[in-house]
Parts: C-alpha cells; sequence; structure tokens
C-alpha cells in the first residue's frame, strides 16, 4: 500500500483553522453550546481529537485554533472519549490493495448520521432557538438514528456518512436537522468537514463517502435559496476541500489506492440557483432530489459523467396498512432489503462498475402505534418482535453465508452497534483478495 505524503496538507488544514475559527467566534460566544451541552464536555480522561504525528512542526496557535474548531463541532462529531479507537475495524480499508475499485467493496455506513446526541434534553436546551420558527416540542424518538458519536463510527469502521443539512434559526450557516429535529445550533457544516479531514490525517489508509442532502423542505421559514446554496458551495469548494474531496465526478474507475485519505462527495442536492460556470468545479457525483424516487425500493440513476450506473434501495417507510403492528414493518423493510441485495449480488462481477447504494434504515412514526427508527433496527424489545430488529435479521442473514464474496456496495444503518458483531459480519461478507 503506498501512502501519499500529508504534511502539506496537514500544514493547509491547521492554518486554514485560523481563518474558520475567526468566522465562527461570535456564534461561539453567543450559543456556547459545546460548552454547556449535558454529556458533551470531554471528562477527565477524555482525549482532544488532535494529529499525534511526531513530524507535526505546527504552531502553539495554529493548534490551538484546530482544537477550537474540533470544539465546535463536538455536538455533532463528539469527542475522543471512548476506546474505539482500538477497534479491529478502525483501519479495515488497509488491508486492501490498492488496486481494489470503491465500487466493488462493501462499505458500512449510517443513516442520518447526526443525530445520534438528539435526545429530550438536546431539544429542550435548544427550543428557545427553534421556537424562533415555531418549531414545536416532539418525540425526539422519531428522529434519533443513532447512539454512538460521528467519532466513535469512524473509530469503529464506518465509512459513508448521510449528512442532512440546512440554514441555522437565525439563516446565518448550515447546520444539520432530521425533519424538524435541530441537532445543533453551533456546530456547522464546515466546523464537520474539518473534523472529517482532521480524522482522515491521523487514518491515511482509509476513505470516506459524504452524502449531502438538503432537509429544510420540512422546517417552517426554511428553502434551498441562495444563501444555502452559496454557503454550501463555498465549503465544498474551499482550499482545504480541494485538497480532501476527490475531484472527479465519475466512480467507476476509482481505486482505493487513489481514494485512500480522501472523501468522495455524494451529492443528493442541487445548486440551481447559482451560475452553471460557478457550479462546473463541484466534486463527487450528482444524486439530483428530482430524480431520486422517493420511499425507492429499487432505484436507477447516472451521477456521473461517464454514464454509469447507481443503483439505489431506500425503501424507508414500510408500505403497511395502516396500524400494522411491528413486526409487519419490519418483515416489509428486511424484504424489500434483501430483495436489493440478491439483485446487486447477481451482479457482483468484476466487469460490473455501478455503484450499490442501500439503506437498512426504516421508519414509520406517522402510524398508530409509531415505528420509530430504533424498533425498525432492533425491535421493540416485546414479544412482538421476538426476532429483534432489520439489524438482528440482517446479521442472520450475513453469518449465513447468502452473500459470501459478493459485493453488496454502500449500506446505511441505523444503530449499527446493535447486535454485537453486525459490523463485523457484514464487512466479513466480502475480504480482501490474497495478495
Amino acid at each position: 500500500m503506498s501512502l501519499q505524503p500529508f504534511r502539506t496538507r496537514r500544514i493547509l488544514l491547521i492554518f486554514s483553522m485560523l481563518a474558520v475559527a475567526a468566522t465562527i467566534f461570535y456564534l461561539s460566544a453567543v450559543f456556547g453550546e459545546a460548552k454547556s451541552a449535558p454529556g458533551l464536555l470531554p471528562n477527565a480522561n477524555s482525549k482532544a481529537i488532535t494529529h499525534n504525528s511526531a513530524n507535526d512542526t505546527a504552531s502553539p496557535l495554529a493548534q490551538l485554533a484546530l482544537q477550537k474548531v474540533l470544539n465546535d463541532a463536538s455536538p455533532i462529531f463528539g469527542y475522543d472519549d471512548d476506546d474505539s479507537s482500538k477497534s479491529a475495524t478502525s483501519t479495515w480499508m488497509k488491508a486492501y490493495p490498492d488496486d481494489t475499485l470503491l465500487v466493488h467493496m462493501n462499505i458500512p455506513g449510517t443513516h442520518d448520521a447526526a443525530t445520534w446526541n438528539y435526545s429530550k434534553a438536546t431539544e429542550q436546551r435548544l427550543s428557545p432557538i427553534t421556537a424562533l420558527n415555531g418549531i414545536p416540542e416532539t418525540d425526539p424518538d422519531n428522529f434519533r438514528c443513532h447512539d454512538k458519536s460521528l467519532h466513535a463510527m469512524l473509530n469503529d469502521g464506518i465509512r459513508a456518512f448521510d449528512l442532512r443539512y440546512a440554514h441555522d434559526v437565525t439563516n446565518t450557516t448550515l447546520v444539520f436537522w432530521h425533519g424538524v429535529g435541530l441537532q445543533s445550533q453551533t456546530a456547522t457544516l464546515d466546523d464537520l468537514l474539518f473534523a472529517y479531514y482532521n480524522w482522515l490525517e491521523n487514518h491515511p489508509s482509509e476513505t470516506l463517502f459524504l452524502s449531502f442532502q438538503f432537509e429544510g423542505n420540512s422546517i417552517p421559514n426554511s428553502a434551498n435559496d441562495l444563501s444555502v446554496q452559496t454557503l454550501l458551495h463555498a465549503a465544498l469548494t474551499s482550499s482545504a476541500a480541494k485538497h480532501y474531496f476527490i475531484q472527479t465526478d465519475t466512480l467507476s474507475s476509482t481505486t482505493l489506492g487513489s481514494a485512500r485519505g480522501k472523501i468522495t462527495l455524494l451529492r443528493r442536492f442541487d445548486l440551481d440557483l447559482l451560475p452553471a460556470s460557478q457550479t462546473a468545479d463541484l466534486p463527487g457525483l450528482h444524486f439530483s432530489p428530482n430524480d431520486w424516487t422517493v420511499n425507492g425500493a429499487n432505484i436507477t440513476l447516472s451521477p456521473s459523467s461517464d454514464s454509469s450506473v447507481a443503483h439505489i434501495q431506500d425503501y424507508y417507510s414500510p408500505q403497511t396498512p395502516s396500524g400494522a403492528s411491528i413486526s409487519t414493518n419490519i418483515a416489509s423493510k428486511i424484504n424489500a432489503t434483501l430483495a436489493f441485495f440478491a439483485y446487486a449480488a447477481s451482479s457482483s462481477t468484476s466487469e460490473d462498475n455501478s455503484l450499490w447504494w442501500s439503506f437498512a434504515s426504516s421508519t414509520k412514526t406517522g402510524d398508530k402505534p409509531p415505528s420509530t427508527p430504533r424498533m425498525q433496527a432492533l425491535g421493540n424489545g416485546t414479544q412482538l418482535t421476538p426476532d429483534g430488529g432489520v439489524n438482528d435479521r440482517l446479521k442472520e442473514v450475513f453469518l449465513r453465508g447468502d452473500f459470501k464474496g459478493k459485493r453488496l456496495g454502500i449500506v446505511m444503518f441505523d444503530f449499527y452497534e446493535q447486535p454485537d458483531g453486525l459490523l463485523e459480519s457484514f464487512l466479513g461478507l466480502n475480504p480482501p483478495r490474497p495478495a
């Protein structure tokens, strides 16, 4: 495995922090969210998420600027206060040869990844802010899809992230939402990107997929307006972004070796209010919301300039009768997921360079009784779901060997760490080929 030098990019990253820190200082001072949020302050044993290279010659001021941005990102990214860095899957891509095509790999991901810290306490703490937009309190269980931070996800082996953004309540910056659930008022999209860049500096054998989707359609007084599009474009075309995002709009021929230490952008958004000449420099694969079939069990799109195909399963709301049992809703989702896996496996050959992308996540919160993301993924802990949820069924299938040796592509989970061993069973389906 050949890893390119990171020192020049590291210096750019650190000094870029100085500019970013200045721009977000005001919001940090006003809201102080990272400092006041329960459960987010690092305890006495917590470690700062910083670069540990012995060759790092950055000045103390640059290091402090980096730490400030990482602290500001912490309500979404989290802190290095767990043992996930010791996980056997923290650098699992290191075992794969450089010439492995990304489209031939199985990539574990997380749906609505930023929701891990969304609780009743979070909602109540942010209620004076969300009240400005007339957003009422809701049940956080309808919006929460994870229990582990993004930092822990990375160290556990997650390599694809579904991130939903919109304006903050003041219409000044881009922050993260799930429906009307504001995840943080102060952790911005820019902050989060730098946290990902920093993690890659510490894990240069790995590569990431970041999917960004505008979430504002359900938020009062929110729209994908010129301001939102301008802010997003600036974040994704900055000097730092150009170093860390793979600067191509194709994926079919991208190898792991060329992608190590970098990010593939999955653009589930349109920048239709910006001049075409301005958006021509955007990297990544474009999945226009206008082409993405809502609740589609088998979507076919052509997101790149080389006309290569992407196959997608995003059947997130089980089409079951109103009032259906939780077990019926789980069965509907698992059936759609396994059918798509079988389709992907049937095309799992060295000649097929399509992108396969599926969501193991689901919810039906508008029903009575509701099926929350947690219930769908894990069951509801009663005799009504004796076999657990979608995650439990998938682990059984993976261990049974139905898809052994097959490429299933990117799979987005909710609560991926449960049941224990789910992630390992998925990664074990398509191990690295012998050297």
